[in-house]
């Protein structure tokens, strides 16, 4: 067990899964603002690197993308526009983020190409081998059982297939490191708790950041799941890790 999956947002008996469903639940109202405003908006940077990457290092044209913890459906949107692929599947274990991400791809005429599942990545409900590639933005930290997840993201992934993620990090160089104290302490609860009425949700989010495995760490983890060609890469200010692998 990583100490990431000890970390739960309410801090109560029940399974991480299950409270990290209830919180995504309560804050998708305001989650895109939040995520942009927390982030200064470079979370949008991030995730066009993280296509961008897939994009030029990919053995094989994606033809079908699955979008681990799709949130509201941003990154799923972006690798549509990006790589034009055949089908896009976004899964999630909130059913109210997923219902923005819908409302999203039906105002942009996308339904046929882009759509949304219920799915716990831990047992997906595709067959092996189903996906060219798989995307994940911001959702290592949130996993119940990371090895579990992994292995099921190369399970349905095909062979020669890409998985990209990006995840936050703690910065590990001055003077960010000490910046980026404060700011998760003090200035990340204070926005969280102000836009999304969520007490607990962003101060979470800090607690995972800092007990998630990262950088070489991680490496092994996906290495340990029995994906191949394994590298991470920091970005912009340190703050997100950008994570690729292969079948």
């Amino acid at each position: 067990m990583y100490a990431q999956e000890e970390v739960k947002p309410y801090g109560e008996s029940s399974s991480k899964r299950e409270q990290v469903e209830r919180m995504f639940d309560s804050i998708a109202h305001s989650y895109d603002l939040l995520n942009h405003t927390l982030s200064l908006g470079i979370d949008r940077i991030w995730r066009r690197k993280a296509i961008k990457h897939l994009q030029s290092t990919a053995k094989i044209q994606p033809k079908t993308i699955l979008d681990v913890a799709t949130g509201t459906g941003d990154f799923a949107i972006l690798a549509q526009q990006k790589l034009h692929p055949d089908a896009v599947v976004g899964i999630d274990i909130s059913e109210g983020m997923l219902a923005i991400g819908r409302e999203k791809v039906e105002k942009k005429g996308l339904s046929d190409i882009i759509s949304f599942q219920y799915e716990d990545c831990e047992s997906m409900s595709f067959k092996d081998n189903h996906f060219d590639a798989i995307i994940s933005a911001f959702a290592l930290r949130n996993f119940q059982n990371l090895d579990k997840c992994l292995m099921e993201m190369k399970r349905v992934l095909a062979p020669q297939g890409k998985l990209v993620a990006i995840d936050l990090c703690t910065p590990v160089s001055f003077p960010m490191k000490q910046l980026f104290w404060l700011y998760k302490k003090i200035v990340m609860p204070l926005i969280g708790r102000f836009v999304s009425h969520d007490n607990h949700a962003y101060t979470y989010l800090p607690e995972t950041m800092d007990a998630v495995p990262q950088a070489g760490r991680m490496v092994e983890i996906f290495q340990k799941a029995g994906l191949k060609n394994v590298s991470y890469k920091r970005l912009i200010f340190g703050m997100c890790i950008l994570y690729s692998a292969e079948k």
